[in-house]
């Protein structure tokens, strides 16, 4: 997997079919955002669920820069709650992994040096 992952770093530096690269990313973000979407919403787009939670209400633009250039994303908004692509947020990844180690280690926090 490491070489795979290494083949494609290498394409992208090399900017061959850079614009293959892109559409690629922007495809999987695409299915990455719909699928956790759906998990949240309870309902597949366009379906008709009594399960469904939450309701889509259109999209919103973004640009998301990458080593194979500037991808323009789509990002699906709901009426109720937010949603912001897991893949974009490793800032609040990081911070929410700090926060459960804080509460994990209790008053033994104040002693531990990060």
């Amino acid at each position: 997997m490491t070489d795979e992952r290494m083949a494609l770093i290498e394409l992208v530096e090399k900017q061959a079919d850079s614009d293959l690269v892109r559409e690629m990313l922007a495809f999987a973000a695409e299915r990455i955002m719909e699928a956790e979407v759906e998990a949240r919403t309870g309902a597949a787009k366009g379906a008709r669920s009594p399960l469904r939670e939450v309701q889509r209400n259109g999209y919103r633009d973004r640009d998301w820069d990458t080593r194979a250039g500037r991808i323009a994303l789509e990002i699906p908004k709901l009426r109720k709650g937010s949603y912001f692509p897991s893949f974009l947020e490793p800032r609040r990844t990081a911070e929410k992994a700090l926060v459960a180690l804080a509460i994990v280690l209790g008053p033994m926090a104040d002693k531990a040096r990060f």
